[in-house]
């Protein structure tokens, strides 16, 4: 799986997706310009100490990130778009692309790619979601949907064991 982020501002949302791609195995995909530096405190924190172990490319704008992908299965998250997110079925090796916290993706792109487009139904006039959550929902969507291949289905207690 692969999780691309155009543009984003805030690094504290950065950092929380690049600790959710850690604990799902998945690339991150940032695609410049970004809102902050990567080594600022914020990313660092909100990552906790998986920032190192996360596969993260960066690219220097949408056209180099297409460039270096091609052929790419890429799944847009729009607020805009007419498909829930549940109503695709996600390729093992696809990618999620989510826009800026202020703006989301820029509607061309949205609809050169309209038939890849989905979106996270939400009641009433809420606008959007946070962006880190976007990306657990969607994501795990996807994961459920491959069988969450290899990762770990089990909990472990600490100090006891579940019943069998």
């Amino acid at each position: 799986m692969n999780i691309v982020l155009l543009e984003p501002e805030m690094p504290a949302n950065t950092g929380n997706i690049g600790r959710t791609c850690v604990a799902t195995d998945t690339k991150l995909h940032l695609i410049e310009p970004l809102g902050f530096k990567l080594n600022e405190k914020q990313i660092k924190r909100a990552g906790l100490d998986y920032w190192d172990k996360l596969d993260v490319t960066v690219y220097s704008d949408y056209q180099d990130f297409l460039n270096r992908n091609p052929g790419a299965k890429i799944y847009m998250a729009t607020t805009k778009a007419p498909a829930v997110y549940t109503e695709v079925k996600y390729e093992s090796d696809c990618f999620i692309m989510f826009g800026k916290e202020s703006a989301g993706i820029p509607e061309e792109i949205l609809l050169e790619n309209q038939e890849n487009c989905v979106r996270i139904p939400m009641w009433g006039d809420i606008r959007s979601l946070n962006l880190s959550n976007s990306v657990a929902i969607i994501l795990y969507e996807a994961l459920r949907q491959n069988g969450f291949a290899e990762m770990t289905l089990e909990g472990q207690l600490h100090r006891y064991h579940w019943k069998e």
